[in-house]
């Protein structure tokens, strides 16, 4: 498919693999950047595209976005949410592998590759599954699992059932050059708790998950990967202390990285204290020390990505008591506008806030996109950095109401959203 000629003019561009950040004009063809600053020979655009006063940065790419298809589509569906994702400047999401049937075959691989395709809103890579049926037992065939396109393997949230799977699991995902994508959790520590547990979980009375239940897990994890020499990413990390520890590690050339997710920068234990479920997060809200400690990861690079880690609801998962309540948010909405909030609040330089949501986690994914250097995939994200809007159920895209950050004040409204070349969202044109 043809796909025009572009040029993005007067904007500032900010591309922080390139270490880019002025008033610079882009133009695109056949899908790739074609020139940067100066018009290229023979070029004539097919459209050109005011950004006076906008930002320009490569895709977001979001590292976790459960789209709930297939086998939830009561919740949203790819459809739904990967036109979400364009409306908010998303132009890549990962899928972890616990959908219904999991991702652990080639056919379900492929399915949710072509649903993506008939959308043609954003892109979909996914992660297979670690274990068969993600069951922790028995591992998958992570061999042909890659061949169908899994960018790397995961169990999600489901534990692996001895450290004997998890280090043939590594094993084998070495020997194939497979990124596994690890959530820090020891099970027997954290079973049957929903909050984290403290001063606030005893006041409540409810079942708490402790800081080892992560911290424990991690110093498990590293042992064999050291042992097993695979590449590991731990996702959505929540305490200082294993920030801490994944910081040691990559010292010692361990080749690990990690990230954390939105709610985990912003809110911490005490938001949960009046039971509102839209505050239920597994792993779940942490200390102010422990947020704290995220963000001096986030501006160390120790945490290399930021994602939304977006679980949307439909709103009868969120009307029960705090415990039997569906954990996790609708994120894809907040991605951007929250990254800008840390660029407010002085927390990350605009250049540090972008790479974590896009350079980031295309290194972390092994993916060629995340930058907008010459030959490069246009993947294009053009936002209004002085726009201001409150986050309420009428502006969000996702078919996912649950959010705690309803209510806020957001900055940053996105314009533009291209995807290979193609501008998949403008605003106010459906």
């Amino acid at each position: 498919m043809n796909t025009p000629r572009i040029r993005i003019s007067g904007g500032r561009l900010i591309d922080p693999a390139n270490r880019i950040d002025q008033l610079l004009d882009l133009y695109i063809g056949d899908g790739q950047i074609v020139a940067i600053g100066n018009t290229p020979d023979g070029f004539t655009p097919d459209i050109s595209l005011d950004a006076t006063g906008l930002c320009i940065v490569p895709g977001l790419i979001d590292l976790c976005a459960r789209l709930r298809e297939p086998g939830h589509e009561y919740k949203a569906s790819i459809d739904s949410e990967c036109r979400a994702a364009a409306a908010c400047g998303i132009t890549t999401l990962c899928c972890p592998p616990d959908t219904d049937p999991v991702i652990d075959t080639p056919a379900v691989v492929e399915l949710i590759r072509h649903r993506a395709q008939q959308v043609a809103a954003a892109r979909v890579v996914v992660l297979g599954a670690l274990t068969r049926g993600l069951n922790g037992r028995h591992l998958s065939e992570m061999h042909a699992l890659k061949q169908a396109g899994c960018v790397g393997m995961s169990n999600a949230l489901h534990p692996l059932k001895s450290t004997l799977v998890e280090r043939r699991a590594f094993e084998y995902a070495a020997t194939f050059d497979l990124t596994v994508f690890l959530h820090a959790d020891d099970m027997a520590l954290s079973a049957g708790g929903c909050i984290h547990e403290g001063r606030i979980s005893t006041r409540l009375g409810l079942p708490g998950i402790p800081e080892a239940a992560e911290t424990v897990a991690v110093a498990r994890d590293l042992a064999l990967i050291e042992q097993t020499g695979v590449r590991a990413h731990f996702c959505r990390l929540t305490t200082h202390r294993a920030v801490r520890m994944i910081a040691r590690a990559q010292f010692d050339g361990l080749p690990v990285t990690a990230d954390t997710a939105m709610p985990y920068v912003y809110l911490n234990e005490v938001d949960a204290a009046d039971f509102g479920a839209d505050y239920h997060f597994i792993p779940p809200l942490r200390t102010l020390e422990d947020r704290d400690g995220l963000l001096e990861g986030l501006r160390r690079g120790t945490l290399s990505a930021l994602c939304s880690d977006h679980r949307p609801h439909e709103p009868d998962a969120k009307r029960a008591p705090f415990p039997a309540t569906e954990p996790g948010a609708s994120g894809l909405d907040t991605l951007l506008p929250l990254s800008l909030k840390l660029v407010e609040s002085a927390q990350l330089s605009m250049t540090d806030a972008v790479a974590r949501i896009t350079v980031g986690p295309a290194r972390i994914l092994n993916l060629p996109y995340g930058d907008l250097g010459v030959g490069r995939c246009a993947d294009v994200c053009i936002f209004d950095p002085a726009a201001s809007w409150y986050l309420d159920e009428a502006q969000m895209h996702s078919q996912g109401k649950n959010t705690p950050f309803r209510g806020w004040e957001m900055p940053g409204k996105v314009r533009y959203t291209l995807v290979d070349g193609r501008i998949a969202y403008a605003a106010g044109i459906q």
